[in-house]
């Protein structure tokens, strides 16, 4: 009997080394795919044939900024078309950052309400 045991001991220790011989966690694969899924849908409705980035504020208070994109947020704007730029600042420059909204090209939204049609 201890012999069995044993036995089973290195065959648990034995699958759970090869499972984390692959590097991935359980449900990793499905997490990075649905990422990955994500961030080609979203790449796709700012593509520059969609619209462009407009930008709305540039600034170094970062409590104008937030000000600025609590109220894109409160006017209904998709916090995925919002983009937050960093300046990086320099001995002489500040850090800046810089608030952008994506606007659609409204003969592009035209053309894909009617093609559904």
């Amino acid at each position: 009997m201890i012999t069995e045991r044993v036995g089973a001991r290195s065959n648990c220790l034995a699958v759970l080394a090869s499972a984390g011989d692959s590097g991935q966690v359980p449900g990793q694969g499905k997490r990075r795919r649905r990422q990955e899924d994500a961030q080609q849908r979203l790449a796709a409705r700012t593509a520059p044939d969609a619209g462009q980035w407009e930008m709305v504020v540039e600034t170094r208070d970062q409590a104008e900024l937030r000000t600025r994109m609590r109220r894109l947020q409160e006017a209904g704007v998709d916090g995925s078309m919002i983009r937050i730029d960093t300046l990086c600042g320099r001995l002489g420059l500040p850090t800046a950052y810089r608030l952008s909204r994506f606007v659609r090209d409204p003969a592009r939204e035209f053309e894909h309400e009617h093609s559904d049609h």
